[in-house]
C-alpha cells in the first residue's frame, strides 16, 4: 500500500515537472504571450489524462477543437471580471461570432452545465518560504442531459483575486469537448507565475462558456470550495533561489588565534611531559 501511494504521488510529480518544463522551453506552445502588463503568467492546458503527453498542440483532445492559440486569452488577459463579462457580449464583427471563440457553435440550442469539482494543487516554491510560483487548477465540467454521451465544445476563463480583492483573469483556455457527467474529460491548466504577483493569499474562479454562445453556462470558485481558497503564491520575481554564501574571510583573523592557542597549548603540553620525564630519570 505505501509502494503504489508512493508511486502515485512520484507520478503527479512527474506531471507537473514536465508541464513546467514546457512552459519554461517554448512560449509557443503555451496558448498566452507576453504583455506589457506587469502582472505575467504562462500557462499551459489541456484534458488532464493527456498532460503527460509531448504533444501540448491539444490535437489528442478532438479532431474538431481548434489548435490556434485562445484570441479571447491575448485580448483580455489582465482584466477583472466585470470587464470580461462586459466584453463576452460584444460580438467580434470579424470572427462573426463570440469574443474567444475558435469554432462555431455545434448546436442552436444551449446546453446546460455544472462544474462538479475544481482543486488547486502547490507545485513549485523555489525560495522555500510557503509561497508557490507555479501551480495548477483542474476542474470537471459535465454536461446536465437525459441524452447519454451527449458532448459539448466549451472554454473556460480562470481568475485570481488577491486576498478577497478582485477577479482578474489569468488565462483563458483554448475550446475543448466534454462528455455529459465523464470524470474522463477533467480539464488541467498548468500556470507559471513570472512577475508581479506579490506574495500574498489568492482564491481562483472559473467561468466556463459553451461555444457559440456569449453569457457564462457555470462557475466555480472558492465559495464552492475551499481547495480553491487561499492559496499561498508570488510570482517568480519574489521567489529566487537561495544560495547561503559564507564569507570564510571575515572569521579567517579568529580561526588563525584559535589555531595559534591550539598550537600553543600542544606545545606547552608536551614541555611539561618532557620535563615530567626528566625528573623521574
Amino acid at each position: 500500500m505505501f509502494t503504489l501511494t508512493l508511486n502515485k504521488n512520484l507520478n503527479k510529480k512527474i506531471t507537473r515537472n514536465l508541464a513546467l518544463g514546457l512552459i519554461l522551453v517554448s512560449q509557443a506552445s503555451l496558448g498566452q504571450t507576453p504583455t506589457d502588463n506587469a502582472m505575467s503568467s504562462y500557462s499551459i492546458a489541456g484534458l488532464k489524462s493527456n498532460m503527460l503527453s509531448n504533444d501540448t498542440s491539444q490535437k489528442n483532445i478532438q479532431e474538431h477543437v481548434k489548435k490556434n492559440p485562445s484570441q479571447r486569452n491575448q485580448k483580455l488577459r489582465g482584466m477583472n471580471r466585470e470587464q470580461v463579462l462586459t466584453l463576452s457580449e460584444v460580438q467580434d464583427k470579424s470572427l462573426d461570432q463570440p469574443l474567444g471563440s475558435n469554432t462555431t457553435a455545434t448546436t442552436n440550442y444551449h446546453h446546460t452545465f455544472s462544474i462538479y469539482s475544481g482543486f488547486a494543487q502547490l507545485i513549485e516554491d523555489i525560495d522555500n518560504d510557503g509561497y508557490y510560483q507555479s501551480f495548477s487548477v483542474t476542474f470537471d465540467a459535465d454536461i446536465l442531459s437525459p441524452i447519454y454521451g451527449e458532448q459539448a465544445v466549451v472554454y473556460a476563463d480562470l481568475y485570481l483575486s488577491k486576498n478577497g480583492g478582485p477577479w482578474t483573469l489569468f488565462y483563458s483556455t483554448d475550446d475543448f469537448v466534454i462528455t455529459g457527467e465523464d470524470t474522463e474529460d477533467e480539464f488541467e491548466v498548468v500556470t507559471l507565475l513570472d512577475s508581479g504577483y506579490i506574495t500574498e493569499h489568492y482564491d481562483v474562479l472559473i467561468d466556463l462558456y459553451e461555444v457559440g454562445f456569449n453569457d457564462v453556462v457555470a462557475t466555480y470558485s472558492s465559495n464552492d470550495s475551499n481547495e480553491l481558497y487561499a492559496l499561498p503564491l508570488e510570482s517568480s520575481d519574489y521567489d529566487p533561489e537561495y544560495i547561503e554564501v559564507i564569507e570564510y574571510s571575515e572569521h579567517s583573523g579568529g580561526i588563525s588565534w584559535l589555531l595559534g592557542l591550539l598550537f600553543m597549548l600542544t606545545m606547552k603540553g608536551r614541555l611539561v611531559k618532557s620535563n615530567q620525564h626528566s625528573q623521574l630519570n
